[in-house]
C-alpha cells in the first residue's frame, strides 16, 4: 500500500511540474509575440527614418501564426544547416516557405510579403533595434502594405516574415460571382 501511495504522489509531482512547463511556455511565447508587437507598433505609430528617407505613422501590424510558422520554419533550418540567407539551402525562397506555411493569396484582392532575418543578437529589444537601424529591414518594419506580422528565434537565427493581403470589397465579390467581374493573376 504504500509503494501505491508513493507512486501515486510521484505522479502528482510529475504531472503538477509538467503543467508548470507548459504554462510557462505559453506564458513565453504570448509575451515573445506581444513585446515584438509592442517595439514595432510603437515605432509604426510615431514614424522613422529608415536611412535618408521619414516613413510617416503606419497602422499597427497583428500577429499570424501562419507567418510565425513560416518564420519557426526557417530559423530552425538555418540553425540545423548553419547558414544564414533568405533563401533556404534546398532552394526554397521566402514566398515558397510563406505559402506553404498557409499564408495563402487565393482570394485576396491584393497579396504582398516580405522577411527580415538577422543572426547573433540576443534579445528582442536588441534584434529590433537593429533591424530598424538597417534601411532595408526597416523599410519592411514601417510599409503600409504590411498588415501582419509572424517572428521566430532559434539559436539567435532571427527571421521576421510579413503579410499584408486586402480584401475584395462587398461589391467587387458580387460582381465575381455574378460572373461580370474576372480575375488575372499576374506573375
Amino acid at each position: 500500500m504504500k509503494k501505491y501511495i508513493l507512486g501515486v504522489l510521484f505522479f502528482i509531482t510529475v504531472l503538477a511540474f509538467s503543467s508548470f512547463i507548459l504554462i510557462n511556455r505559453a506564458d513565453d511565447s504570448a509575451s515573445f509575440k506581444q513585446e515584438f508587437l509592442n517595439l514595432i507598433n510603437k515605432t509604426r505609430a510615431k514614424g522613422c527614418n529608415c536611412g535618408d528617407t521619414y516613413y510617416p505613422p503606419a497602422p499597427p501590424i497583428v500577429w499570424n501564426s501562419d507567418l510565425e510558422e513560416a518564420a519557426k520554419g526557417h530559423a530552425k533550418d538555418m540553425a540545423r544547416r548553419n547558414y544564414f540567407s533568405h533563401e533556404s539551402k534546398d532552394g526554397r525562397t521566402m514566398n515558397t516557405r510563406i505559402v506553404t506555411a498557409g499564408y495563402i493569396f487565393k482570394g485576396w484582392k491584393s497579396f504582398m510579403i516580405g522577411e527580415n532575418i538577422a543572426f547573433g543578437q540576443t534579445s528582442i529589444p536588441e534584434v529590433m533595434a537593429g533591424w530598424f537601424k538597417s534601411e532595408g529591414h526597416c523599410k519592411n518594419l514601417m510599409n503600409p502594405g504590411f498588415k501582419e506580422v509572424g517572428v521566430a528565434e532559434n539559436s539567435k537565427y532571427w527571421v521576421q516574415d510579413f503579410g499584408g493581403r486586402e480584401a475584395f470589397s462587398e461589391e467587387q465579390q458580387r460582381l465575381i460571382k455574378s460572373g461580370k467581374y474576372r480575375l488575372i493573376q499576374k506573375n
